[in-house]
C-alpha cells in the first residue's frame, strides 16, 4: 500500500503543495466544502491522477459520474508519475454545487509538484545499490529474502592508525570505503522546491551507538567524508545537489549483533515543509531502509587451511618444525609468532579464534580475541589486526576462567537435524553442565556467539576435565561420504579393548613411552591391571557419553558418523582428567594431512599400537596421518598440538543471508 498524506483544501485561496512519488494525496473535500454545498466535481491536469473512494468504491477519473455527493467516507485520491518540470505544474479543481445546482458555490484549487525522493540500498543482495520494489522498510532470510547488508569496519586500513576503523570518525583511505555499504538518496524534481522544504537523513536513538555515516558530497578527495551520521549525530540535512539526483552516502557497522541488538539498523529520509515563520517544519514524507550488521562467523577444521599460526618458545623448535612440514605438505603459509610477541605463551589456540565477516560486496576474516590475556594478549592486535583482517574482542568482567579460552570454542562442518538445516554448522562450547556450579563460559562471550544468529550454539560438558576444553575431547576431520565428515571422540573404551587386544595376543609386557627419558614406563598389563586407573577412566567415558548423546541429537548424527579415538585419561573427580599420554584427538587438521599428537604407546611388532589403530580408523577416509612429538614441548604442560596451533581457514561458500535461523 502507498504512503498516503491528507491535505486541507480551501474555497478562499489556492493550496499548494509537495505530491512524493510513488505516493498518495488525501484531499478533504468535504472539510473545505462551502455550508449549502451537496455534491463536488473533481478534475486535474493531464500528470494527475484521481480517484473517487465512495461507499467502499474506488473510481478512475475521469468516469460517467460528473458530480459525486458530500457524504462521510466519500475521499479523493491522486498520484503522479513522473517528476514535476516546474514548481506547481500540475492542478486539481474541485467545484462545489448545491442540491440540483448548476453553478459551482465554491472551487478549491490545488496547485501540485511532483518530487521524486528514495534511499536505497542493496536490498536485493546484489552486491550493488539498485531501485527495487522489495519492501526498503524490513528485512528478511532466506534465498529469496531482502534486506541490505552492513559490515562492522572493524579492521585497520590504514597501517599508521592506532584504532581501529570503526573507532574514529576519518576516512583514511579508498580501502576503507569499500568496507563499508553504500546508501544512496536519489532527489528528482524542480530544486528550487528543495529552498522551501528540507531533507533529513536520521537514524533512531537505539540504533546512533551501532554505525557511522560518512558524505563527501559531490567530491572524491578523501579529505571531504565528513562523518554526518552516528554517535551522538542523530540527523544530517541533505542539500540536493543543483546538478546530481544522487547523493551517495557510506555506512559502517560499529557493533556486532550482541545482547539487546539484534543487528537490525533503520535509516530514514524525511522531507519537511516549511511552514509560516515561527512554526515548526511538518513531516511530508519518510522513506525507510533496514541494514542487518553481518555476524561473525567461525569455520570447522573441515574447511580449507588458508594460514597455519604458531608460537616459537624455549625448547619448541622441532614442534615448530614439524608444524611448518605440514603447512608445506598443503601449500599454506605459516606464521610463527616470536617469542618477543608471544612472551613464553605458546597456546594461540586458546588465545584467539578465526572467522570473518561476509557482505555481497566484500568479506574479510576477523579474528576473535578471547578473555584469557595472558602472554599473546596484545598478539591479535599488534600482528594480526590489519588491513582487511578485523578484530573483536569480549571481556570476562566476572574474571576469566580456564573454559574461557578458545580451545573449548569449536564448529561443526554444516549439519542437518530433523530437516532443520545448519549450513554453517554449529557452534560447541564447554560448560559445567549438568553439574551445579563448577566452570562455564563467561556470559559476554557465550550472549556475543549465541546473537550471531547463524551457527546456533550447542553447550557440551567439559567441566569433568582439569583444562575444561571441548578440544581435548572432540574433532572434526573431513570424509569423502555420508556427511562429509567424520566427528572424532575420545574413547577410553576403545583404548581398553585394543591393549586387552594386545594382551591376548601375547604383547602385555610391551610398555608405554619407549624412548622417553626420565618417563614412567607401565606395560600393557600393568594398565590393564590398575584397578584406579580402570575406575577413574569409566568414570570419564561416561562423561564423554553424555556429549556423544548430545552431539548425536544437536547434530543429527548417527553412529556411523562417529570415530571412537583410544584414548586414556589420569586424575581424580576433584582436579579434572588430563591426557594419560598424548591426546590423539587435540590435532591439527590440515585438508587431508592430520597433524596427531604421538601417543608414544606399546610397540607391537616394531609399530607403535595406537598409532596404527587410528591410521587403520582415519587412512580409508583418504587422510594422511603424521604424529608430531610434542611430549615435553606440550603434553606435560596440559596442551597439545591442537592448542598449540591455530589456523585461519577458507570461508564456506554459502552465503548466511540464504539461511534461515
Amino acid at each position: 500500500m502507498a504512503q498516503q498524506r491528507r491535505v486541507q483544501l480551501s474555497t478562499q485561496r489556492p493550496t499548494s503543495t509537495v505530491c512524493v512519488l510513488g505516493t498518495e494525496l488525501s484531499l478533504d473535500v468535504c472539510g473545505s466544502a462551502p455550508k449549502d454545498a451537496v455534491a463536488f466535481h473533481v478534475q486535474g491536469t493531464p500528470g494527475v491522477k484521481l480517484y473517487v473512494v465512495h461507499e467502499t468504491q474506488s473510481v478512475k477519473l475521469p468516469s460517467s459520474v460528473c458530480r459525486w455527493p458530500l457524504a462521510t467516507g466519500t475521499e479523493v485520491l491522486l498520484a503522479m508519475d513522473a517528476p514535476s518540470k516546474d514548481v506547481g505544474d500540475e492542478k486539481v479543481r474541485i467545484s462545489y454545487f448545491r442540491e440540483a445546482g448548476g453553478v459551482p458555490v465554491g472551487r478549491a484549487m490545488l496547485y501540485l509538484t511532483c518530487v521524486e525522493v528514495s534511499l536505497d540500498t542493496d536490498a536485493s543482495r546484489s552486491g550493488a545499490v539498485s531501485r527495487t520494489l522489495l519492501d526498503k522498510a524490513t528485512w528478511t532470510w532466506g534465498p529469496d529474502g531482502h534486506g541490505a547488508i552492513l559490515l562492522v569496519n572493524c579492521d585497520r586500513d590504514d597501517p599508521k592508525a592506532e584504532t581501529l576503523d570503526n573507532q574514529d570518525t576519518a576516512i583514511r583511505s579508498y580501502a576503507d570505503l569499500k568496507d563499508m555499504s553504500q546508501m544512496v538518496l536519489r532527489t528528482r524534481g524542480p530544486r528550487t522546491i528543495f529552498a522551501g522544504h528540507r531533507l533529513l537523513l536520521h537514524v533512531d536513538f537505539s540504533d546512533a551507538d551501532k554505525v557511522g555515516v560518512f558524505y563527501g558530497g559531490n567530491s572524491i578527495a578523501l579529505e571531504e567524508y565528513k562523518h554526518v551520521l552516528g554517535g551522538s549525530k542523530l540527523a544530517y540535512t541533505v542539500k540536493p545537489s543543483r546538478h546530481q539526483e544522487e547523493s551517495i552516502f557510506y555506512v559502517e557497522g560499529l557493533a556486532f549483533p550482541d545482547v539487546g541488538f539484534s543487528g537490525l539498523v533503520a535509516f530514514h529520509v524525511t522531507l519537511l515543509e516549511s511552514p509560516e515563520k515561527g512554526l515548526l517544519e511538518t513531516p511530508i514524507f519518510t522513506d525507510t531502509v533496514v541494514f542487518r550488521v553481518a555476524p561473525w562467523i567461525m569455520t570447522p577444521n573441515t574447511a580449507a587451511p588458508l594460514e597455519v599460526f604458531v608460537c616459537s618458545v624455549d625448547n619448541n623448535e622441532d614442534f615448530v618444525a614439524a608444524v611448518g612440514a605440514m603447512a608445506e605438505k598443503t601449500k599454506c603459509p605459516l606464521t610463527v609468532c616470536p617469542l618477543l610477541e608471544n612472551r613464553q605463551d605458546r597456546w594461540i589456540q586458546d588465545e584467539v579464534e578465526f572467522g570473518y565477516v561476509q557482505a555481497p560486496h566484500k568479506t574479510f576474516p576477523v579474528v576473535f580475541d578471547s578473555p584469557r590475556d595472558r602472554g599473546l594478549k596484545d598478539f591479535p592486535v599488534k600482528s594480526i589486526l590489519g588491513p582487511d583482517f578485523g578484530y573483536v574482542a569480549r571481556q570476562a568482567p566476572e574474571g576469566a576462567s580456564s573454559l574461557d579460552s578458545f580451545g573449548n570454542l569449536e564448529v561443526s562442518p554444516p549439519v542437518t537435524v530433523q530437516g532443520k538445516e545448519y549450513p554453517l554448522g554449529r557452534i560447541l562450547i564447554g560448560s559445567s553442565f549438568p553439574r551445579f556450579g563448577g566452570r562455564r563460559m563467561a556470559k559476554a562471550v557465550k550472549d556475543f556467539l549465541v546473537a550471531q544468529q547463524v551457527q546456533a550454539p550447542v553447550e557440551l560438558f567439559s567441566d569433568w576435565l582439569h583444562v575444561g576444553h571441548v578440544d581435548e575431547f572432540l574433532s572434526f576431520v573431513p570424509a569423502p561420504d555420508r556427511k562429509g565428515f567424520r566427528l572424532l571422540l575420545a574413547s577410553p573404551s576403545a583404548c581398553y579393548q585394543l591393549l586387552k587386544e594386545k594382551q591376548e595376543e601375547g604383547f602385555g609386557e610391551a610398555v608405554m613411552f619407549e624412548g622417553l627419558k626420565e618417563v614412567s614406563k607401565p606395560t600393557i598389563n600393568e594398565i590393564l591391571a590398575n584397578e584406579g586407573l580402570r575406575k577413574f577412566n569409566n568414570y570419564v567415558q561416561s562423561c564423554i557419553n553424555w556429549n556423544r548423546d548430545i552431539l548425536k541429537r544437536a547434530l543429527g548424527l548417527a553412529e556411523s558418523d562417529i570415530l571412537d579415538i583410544p584414548q586414556l585419561f589420569r586424575g581424580n573427580v576433584a582436579t579434572g582428567a588430563e591426557a594419560f599420554f598424548p591426546d590423539m584427538v587435540n590435532m591439527l587438521v590440515l585438508g587431508r594431512h592430520l597433524g596427531i599428537p604421538k601417543p608414544f604407546g606399546p610397540l607391537v611388532g616394531g609399530q607403535c599400537c595406537l598409532e596404527e589403530r587410528v591410521r587403520a580408523l582415519l587412512e580409508p577416509l583418504g587422510l594422511t596421518c603424521t604424529f608430531i612429538d610434542d611430549y615435553f614441548s606440550y603434553h606435560v604442560l596440559s596442551g597439545e598440538v591442537h592448542c598449540g596451533t591455530n589456523v585461519r581457514r577458507k570461508p564456506f561458500a554459502f552465503k548466511w543471508w540464504h539461511m534461515v535461523p
